[in-house]
């Protein structure tokens, strides 16, 4: 229940930060917001299991989701799409 309201004012925040932003900084925000609501998925799975080695490799997935997501949104804040592919676009 507390990691759903922390995202939950998560994505109040950014919501009211795109007001002012640029689309390529709203795409790098919905980047973020979206790996770190399926990395605290992840984290809650890895919550509910019993088996110790499984819960570690969960939130091992947790932790690389939520850094794949960062560095893609960095890419998306700091790279011009037309002339860098490495960020997707």
């Amino acid at each position: 229940m507390k990691k759903t309201f922390v995202v939950a004012i998560a994505a109040g925040l950014a919501s009211l930060s795109a007001c002012n932003s640029s689309p390529r900084e709203q795409a790098a925000d919905r980047i973020e917001s979206n790996t770190e609501a399926v990395a605290d998925n992840l984290e809650d799975a890895a919550d509910n299991v019993d088996n110790e080695a499984a819960e570690d490799r969960l939130e091992n997935k947790a932790d690389a989701v939520r850094a794949t997501g960062q560095n893609q949104a960095e890419d998306m804040r700091t790279n011009d799409p037309d002339t860098n592919l490495s960020n997707g676009i």
